[in-house]
């Protein structure tokens, strides 16, 4: 019996989306490792090509475990449709190129991650899209910022490392006025603490590779919109130029997705706890998270969040060399650039994920030589926060 993921609570809907059982009734969901499907004559292919008739025709158009994947992640955002991707840039990619041309112009947030930059000021100009990077956090910035031109804003919210937060229905509301699209990258927030679409965004679009994953294994993407829309602008882009998502890499994220929403409890509370300590701590100048009252969007946060973040972001008192020292002391917190993962990373950004930024830019992005993004994981937030005692011991 299939179950309606309308008539249950979310955490159900994560264990039972989009199942779809094999003649052998498996219990797990079934992983198709599959490049291509068979026909039962030449008339059933022909039908089944000009969509005559329903069935899978080849994996890079779609795949029976990563259509689970698609609509358990439908069941999830609250989305009509979805399509899965090789990665989360391959859905930033996608969501962008399949809805922009030559002559176009698209505005985005300069708060963003290293190569979704790259994707708006180097990519999308290089075909004949012109783009303007806004304070994504100062309302009158976008509405001043179109032009006749306008197709897309693109931002995330909270933004990568420092976790600026973004009014999304403000931003949906200028948009809305002007005929353009919304694409949210919602990754910090994760699918359980924002949901965009319910606050008018178009697009939303995710690495898969982080929480939803959440434990190291494997790479995936996925955008989510209306029906229409996907139809309408992703779904031949998606087919002709092949950013799909592994059959086996689905089937990961599936198991992911049922144990979501315990395991970025867990990390919010822990983050929470660790956010907590930081702050008062001597050696530190600042602490941003969004779960904590001074967060400078605190107001924003209130309004379209209903949970924190698994993410810190930590200024230290010092430059480059303080903050090395910190990473370095740390024993059970790894250094890795990844982050939603069960176990506890931390990032230095200015070296690392934003390193091609210009010094000027990062400097305005408030990505300075002493801040570190840490990730927290599935571990006791006693024993985080004593890696972290001892990890800032050695800063001197």
């Amino acid at each position: 019996m299939k179950i309606d993921t309308k008539d249950v609570r979310l955490e159900t809907a994560l264990v039972h989306g989009g199942l779809s059982r094999s003649q052998f009734g498996e219990t797990s969901e079934a992983l198709y490792l599959t490049q291509g499907f068979v026909y039962d004559s030449a008339e059933a292919a022909e039908a089944r090509f000009k969509g005559d008739e329903p069935g899978f025709i080849y994996s890079r158009y779609a795949n029976p475990t990563v259509d689970m994947f698609e609509k358990r992640m439908c069941a999830l955002e609250g989305a009509e449709d979805a399509r899965a991707t090789a990665s989360g840039m391959a859905a930033v990619t996608a969501a962008l190129v399949c809805q922009l041309r030559a002559g176009d112009h698209v505005v985005a947030a300069k708060a963003l991650f290293g190569s979704c930059r790259w994707v708006i000021e180097t990519l999308l100009p290089g075909l004949g899209v012109e783009s303007t990077l806004i304070n994504g956090h100062e309302p009158d910035a976008w509405n001043k910022a179109i032009k006749a031109n306008t197709k897309v804003f693109f931002f995330e919210s909270p933004t990568n490392p420092t976790l600026s937060v973004i009014d999304i229905a403000h931003v949906v509301s200028v948009a809305k006025t002007h005929g353009i699209k919304v694409v949210v990258d919602n990754v910090f927030a994760t699918p359980l603490y924002q949901k965009p679409l319910a606050l008018g965004a178009d697009v939303v679009v995710y690495s898969a590779t982080k929480h939803i994953d959440g434990q190291g294994r494997c790479l995936g993407g996925v955008i989510l919109s209306s029906k229409d829309w996907i139809d309408e602008n992703l779904h031949d882009h998606f087919r002709h130029t092949g950013p799909s998502l592994s059959p086996f890499n689905a089937w990961t994220l599936l198991k992911g997705l049922e144990t979501l929403p315990i395991r970025v409890e867990r990390q919010t509370n822990s983050a929470n706890t660790v956010a907590d300590y930081l702050h008062s701590h001597s050696k530190i100048a600042n602490v941003i998270y969004p779960g904590r009252d001074d967060h400078p969007q605190a107001d924003i946060v209130a309004k379209q969040m209903s949970g924190g973040s698994s993410l810190v972001c930590i200024e230290l008192k010092g430059g480059k060399k303080h903050a090395f020292q910190f990473e370095n002391a740390l024993r059970i917190i790894g250094i890795s650039n990844n982050l939603g993962d069960a176990k506890s990373l931390v990032t230095h950004p200015a070296t690392t994920t934003h390193k091609n930024l210009a010094p000027e830019v990062r400097e305005e992005l408030g990505i300075n030589d002493a801040i570190v993004r840490l990730s927290v994981g599935l571990e006791n937030p006693d024993d985080l926060v004593e890696d972290l005692e001892h990890a800032l011991s050695a800063v001197n």
